[in-house]
């Protein structure tokens, strides 16, 4: 059996430093970030008919967008650097993950808007039942009752790491990986628009402009398609192979 390398400190480096690092970066984008683009950017406020700032939209690119981001991009390497079942097992437990936890920060949106509407219907005088009726009327539903978001994440996480990890079939070619990267990163897309004009929750925002839901999901999907293949195209230089690829 043969001895395992001589510690380094670049082991250090490698082993400690640099995790915890990536770790604190993630924590520190919606603990961090949020609050501070909150300020710099304010999202407005419908209760108090408050309009958001027009640059608001880059707290959702650089918060969830970056969470969207990783949940795809992960699965999506590890089907074309190892193989199609460890793609689509990355996928659905970060999915499943992203749902709960993106869940739980919906409850508390619904929570604070119902409050909301709670003390805007008494301040306007009505009845206890009255108001109770009209903020559950008007309160969005919670994340649990979307079946877009199952389809979104947790059944695209599942898709794009698979479908990529089996069109590449382990091939270390730069031009079957974009290949197989672009493809899976459409089919998803495709997948998540159609199921924003249908099923979802707010598909009524989407169909009032179907042009720009389309966009707002395929530009995002066409990058990754093209970013992750090239990443792991860098991952096989330096020989950060996950595993076993057989």
């Amino acid at each position: 059996m043969a001895e395992p390398e001589k510690f380094k400190l670049g082991d250090i480096l490698y082993g400690l430093v640099i995790p915890l690092l990536v770790g604190i970066l993630i924590i520190a984008f919606p603990a961090v970030l949020r609050p501070a683009l909150d300020t710099w950017f304010p999202p407005g406020d419908m209760i108090m008919n408050i309009d958001p700032s027009p640059y608001a939209f880059l707290t959702v690119i650089f918060t969830h967008g970056f969470a969207s981001m990783i949940i795809l991009a992960v699965p999506l390497i590890l089907g074309l650097l190892w193989n199609k079942w460890a793609g689509g097992a990355a996928g659905f437990l970060l999915g499943s993950l992203y749902y709960v936890a993106y869940a739980g920060y919906n409850t508390q949106y619904s929570v604070q808007m119902a409050i909301d509407f709670y003390n805007a219907a008494a301040a306007g005088g009505l009845d206890a039942a009255t108001q109770l009726n009209y903020f559950v009327s008007l309160l969005p539903p919670n994340l649990w009752a979307d079946p877009s978001f199952i389809g979104n994440w947790i059944v695209g996480g599942i898709l794009i790491g698979y479908i990529a990890g089996a069109l590449n079939n382990k091939s270390m070619s730069f031009k079957r990986m974009l290949g197989a990267g672009l493809t899976a990163s459409i089919a998803v897309s495709i997948m998540q628009f159609t199921l924003n004009m249908t099923v979802a929750s707010g598909a009524w925002m989407a169909q009032a402009d179907p042009g720009f839901a389309l966009f707002t999901v395929m530009l995002p999907g066409i990058l990754l398609g093209i970013i992750a293949p090239i990443l792991a195209k860098v991952m096989t230089w330096y020989g950060l192979l996950p595993g076993s690829r057989y």
